[in-house]
């Protein structure tokens, strides 16, 4: 119990920064939208999108090659500092690629115009600036720095959102300031974490570990590609493959393929609540998980790990699937609008899809230890892959017949392929006797409690009889998931 302690302190400390990140970034969303028209922030979603495909490319896997091969800490500064070299050539070679290719992307991405121009080049600043900071950052999680972590993160965010408020509501600087903001918050993130871990350069340059480390961390690229395709190809298809009749039919006359994209981004960000635990859980995990791979007992930690992961992600599903429509009716502080406006609503049915999409994520992330310590890191651009054709597949299936319902269902067969592809894979390797059954278990009477209270709500009458019946589900639910969970 000592080492499962350990790991939930871990994961609470590093989820402070990732939820204050998640907070401010809902206080951006209708702080852009006030500011700036329709095709202004098109264009930002559209730099925002690059800048989450790049840095995928940018980082070339070696955050996890960092944290595999640097737990030998008599080599580590050796490693920290081949990686860090060989990654800061690295993206200075592609942001030139990248410079080079201005004429040819700018137009891609709605940047020619002369006043967006800039945009490009504060991008490329920020990728250069982010894969920089990535060694570090691992550093700080493998020696367990975590307070330092999350405030040096924390900071980071209070900087980029205070600037953007600054330079969007007194200076007027349009949606320039949004990467000029950002472009200073990473580089003085990035000059902190130097000074932080400037005693790390004391290592010898290693071509030898550079080239062990691309050959682990290669893998993660495809599948770092994947999920952004997981993440956002869905509103693609909602907004090319479902009709204006069948919008009419689904949902009102009065919207368009484009409105349902909308609502369908909006109610999609509720369930950030479960994937914020899963980013939370993975931050404090891999360096968990590798640090106990030489115990003989590991298997069964590990195990144990996955256990109480299902207790906590039930929880969180119940809460948010049960009182979703009291979360979006939220104040944002300051801001005097609701979490998610009332125009979104209609998308809420989707968000219990999402979140059991996520449980499953957070599955993957359980099961990914066996394949990092084995270095059997192949087979993930392949169950990516998997995923990928699935969500394809799956979203131009369903979406004429069940529109947005449709794009969620396959979010959620996509995810649970994954997460059983890499469970099969990981015990071929490293065998732990995860209890699969007994969590899909939960997530069925997770479900259900959905579907009851859905049932019973059609019975009564009154605001309070409504959540009273919510909780009563819920502490029901919960107990449940205890109760399939006995102590060992």
């Amino acid at each position: 119990m000592k080492k499962l302690r350990e790991l939930l302190s871990d994961t609470l400390v590093y989820g402070i920064s990732s939820v204050l990140a998640r907070f401010i970034g809902y206080l951006l969303v209708p702080l852009h939208t006030d500011a700036f028209a329709t095709s202004q922030y098109g264009v930002v979603s559209l730099v925002y999108a690059g800048l989450a495909f790049l840095n995928v490319l940018f980082t070339f896997g070696m955050e996890s090659a960092y944290l595999r091969y640097a737990k030998d800490r008599e080599r580590s500064p050796d490693i920290f500092k081949t990686l860090q070299i060989g990654l800061g050539l690295l993206s200075s070679f592609l942001v030139l690629m990248l410079a080079l290719l201005a004429p040819t992307l700018m137009p891609v991405m709605n940047l020619e115009a002369a006043g967006n121009q800039n945009l490009y080049w504060m991008m490329l600043g920020i990728l250069w600036f982010d894969t920089m900071v990535l060694i570090p950052f691992a550093e700080l999680r493998l020696v367990r720095r975590q307070w330092l972590f999350a405030i040096v993160k924390t900071a980071n965010v209070v900087v980029n959102v205070g600037l953007q408020f600054y330079f969007i509501l007194w200076l007027d600087r349009g949606i320039e300031a949004v990467f000029f903001a950002s472009l200073i918050a990473s580089a003085l993130t990035a000059l902190v974490l130097w000074l932080v871990t400037a005693d790390m350069f004391s290592g010898t340059w290693d071509t030898s570990i550079l080239k062990k480390a691309f050959y682990f961390g290669l893998p993660f690229v495809p599948a770092g590609l994947g999920f952004a395709i997981n993440e956002t190809l869905d509103r693609f298809f909602l907004g090319n493959y479902l009709s204006e009749s069948r919008v009419a039919e689904l949902y009102s006359p009065d919207l368009m393929p484009d409105d349902v994209v909308g609502i369908y981004s909006a109610c999609y960000k509720v369930s950030v609540f479960m994937l914020l635990l899963v980013q939370m859980f993975r931050m404090a995990w891999q360096p968990f998980f590798l640090r106990e791979a030489d115990d003989p007992e590991a298997p069964g930690l590990y195990r144990d790990v996955f256990r109480y992961f299902n207790v906590i992600a039930g929880t969180c599903f119940l809460v948010v699937g049960l009182f979703v429509q009291q979360i979006v009716q939220i104040k944002v502080p300051f801001l005097d609008v609701y979490l998610v406006g009332k125009e979104y609503w209609l998308g809420l049915q989707i968000v219990p899809l999402l979140l059991g999409a996520y449980w499953f994520h957070g599955w993957y992330m359980n099961f990914s230890a066996g394949i990092f310590i084995r270095e059997k890191t192949k087979v993930l651009p392949v169950i990516t892959l998997i995923g990928a054709v699935i969500t394809i597949a799956a979203n131009l299936v369903f979406i004429p017949y069940w529109g947005m319902m449709g794009s969620a269902a396959a979010t959620l067969i996509s995810y649970s392929v994954m997460a059983l592809l890499l469970y099969y894979q990981s015990i071929k390797v490293y065998p732990v006797q995860y209890e699969v059954f007994r969590g899909l278990g939960m997530m069925i009477l997770a479900f259900l409690c959905l579907y009851l209270q859905s049932y019973l709500n059609q019975w009564v009458s009154g605001e309070w009889m409504s959540r009273g019946i919510m909780l009563i589900i819920g502490i029901a639910g919960f107990v449940g998931f205890a109760w399939s969970t006995p102590e060992r």
